[in-house]
């Protein structure tokens, strides 16, 4: 495999509020990320020679590009729309570094964009997918569900115990996002709390399930030879792996129920384009799919964070916790900033992006001395996962 390792840099980035944005529409939203990106950067938009989209569940007006187009006035340039379920936004950003990279583009930007709140579309997956065959007679939940009772029963946890390590998850993404101005949730809550919740799927309780939001986030991207022309401080790409599955893994006879292949070939191809022998040592945080507490605890086995049946150990030591050694989902995750499918990549991105500046937006949320970071999304069917990781320095 090829590396586009320190070829881009990423000057500017923008987020919304995630929410129940019933004041705004999706072009609204687009709007604002893409703002707070040029501002941020120190352009105009007229340098922006190509866009790349993400977004899922838009009407039929935002067909192809024209969320981008039209709302950000983007005129004569080229405007790709892709839909990758759950990893949309970080393949627009791998797109959009693939571009400068190639020499395509010397400038380009990157937007996710989700209205979810007006789509009708029902909260924690409980409605059946869009494809006929593969989500016939299954939910998100359900599934995950069952994968949780495997992990339980491969492992040696009781219910009980396995359902503690799962609240310990949520408790940790609640703290944090309690923290994070632009989270959609700020409540803190208790393992007692997350233990007697409303069951949605046995085991998987109210606050084990990532909600529905609104939001927009954007990347200004361009080669790592100009980035410092733009800012003191670009972030740059150190590596990145894409791995789409061919089959929903349920329906093989062979799949454990306990990890995805997706997950492991993902995270090791990009950790063998940024030079990485030991993430659980080098990273300094990471944002991972935390669609449901269960996908969050398999991530950390599955990207080597924790040793194969033992992630419960690092759950229980704190090692995932803002004080912790590797700090996961540390602005709430999707548990906190609800997964308006399309945006959700950049949204990681830009946690990433602002932690490696030292430019969180308040103190107590800042990770000292932050140097590499991860950031990822898991989606299907089939299953499909994308790996970025991100660098404050270069070389």
């Amino acid at each position: 495999m090829g590396s586009i390792k320190d070829e881009v840099a990423i000057i500017g980035m923008g987020c919304t509020q995630f929410g129940e944005r019933w004041d705004k529409g999706t072009e609204d939203l687009a709007v604002e990320a893409a703002w707070e990106a040029f501002e941020d950067a120190g352009i105009e938009k007229d340098l922006i020679e190509a866009c790349y989209l993400s977004t899922v569940m838009s009407p039929i007006i935002g067909v192809g590009g024209t969320i981008a187009a039209d709302s950000l006035k983007l005129r004569n340039i080229p405007v790709i729309r892709n839909e990758n379920w759950c990893t949309s936004g970080h393949i627009a950003l791998l797109e959009a570094c693939m571009a400068v990279a190639s020499g395509a583009f010397d400038m380009v930007l990157a937007i996710g964009v989700e209205k979810l709140k007006d789509t009708g579309y029902p909260g924690l997956g409980t409605g059946r997918g869009m494809h006929p065959v593969y989500e016939a007679r299954r939910t998100s939940p359900g599934s995950f569900a069952l994968i949780a009772q495997r992990y339980f029963t491969q492992y040696g946890l009781s219910e009980e115990e396995g359902k503690e390590t799962l609240a310990k998850i949520e408790v940790k993404n609640h703290d944090n996002g309690s923290l994070c101005p632009k989270a959609h949730f700020h409540n803190r809550i208790t393992i007692e709390q997350v233990m007697k919740a409303p069951i949605i799927a046995w085991p998987l309780g109210l606050f084990d399930c990532c909600g529905n939001s609104d939001g927009a986030a954007c990347a200004i991207i361009t080669t790592a030879k100009r980035a410092k022309d733009f800012r003191k401080d670009p972030i740059y790409l150190k590596g990145f792996g894409i791995s789409a599955d061919a089959s929903l893994p349920h329906f093989r006879p062979d799949f454990g129920w306990a990890s995805f292949e997706a997950l492991v070939t993902s995270s090791h191809k990009a950790y063998e384009m940024a030079g990485i022998k030991n993430p659980r040592e080098e990273l300094d945080l990471a944002e991972v799919h935390d669609c449901f507490s269960i996908t969050e605890l398999l991530i950390y086995e599955d990207f080597g964070f924790s040793p194969r049946g033992r992630a419960r150990e690092d759950v229980d030591s704190g090692f995932f916790t803002r004080q912790g050694g590797l700090p996961v989902n540390i602005d709430g995750g999707l548990k906190c900033f609800g997964h308006p499918i399309g945006a959700s990549g950049l949204r990681m991105t830009y946690e990433v992006y602002k932690q490696l500046q030292g430019k969180a937006d308040l103190p107590e949320r800042q990770i000292p001395d932050a140097r590499l970071g991860l950031a990822h999304t898991f989606g299907g069917p089939p299953q499909i996962s994308a790996v970025a990781i991100f660098s404050n320095e270069l070389g």
